[in-house]
């Protein structure tokens, strides 16, 4: 029997190439599959989304996301949501969180809450929340 799972799927309006390298960089996140417009069979891809990606499959631990240009009509909005990043302690939570962070705005440092040695909350420079705590 095939299992369930829910896997985040985000459109970054013409930024995913830029944000899936920050991804790299910032959480070790894996590329695990990426296909732009021009490799798609179907006609019709303006000339300006060729090299935009279509689909991208990503890796940040066991976890996957799935990351898109879209159709690029302006900008990315990520509301409503966070992404949740568990991780094995606190010197990795601060590493990720600065990471993150960087050309973000941090909405809650990182720190001891009374539910985790360390939780910190930032919205990253594409707009995408995250929560980023120790697993517990």
């Amino acid at each position: 029997m095939a299992k369930t799972f829910i896997e985040p799927y985000l459109f970054f309006n013409g930024r995913c190439e830029e944000a899936i390298e920050f991804y790299r960089a910032a959480v070790g996140a894996e590329v695990l599959m990426k296909m732009r417009f021009k490799d798609s069979p179907e006609p019709g891809v303006a000339p300006e989304s060729e090299n935009k990606i279509m689909h991208a499959t990503l890796r940040i631990g066991e976890s996957t996301f799935h990351a898109s240009d879209g159709r690029c009509q302006g900008e990315a909005s990520f509301a409503g949501f966070s992404i949740s990043l568990s991780l094995p302690d606190g010197a990795e939570v601060d590493r990720v969180f600065a990471a993150l962070s960087e050309g973000g705005e941090v909405v809650m440092p990182a720190g001891k809450t009374f539910w985790s040695p360390r939780f910190g909350m930032l919205t990253d420079r594409f707009g995408v929340g995250w929560m980023v705590t120790v697993a517990s």
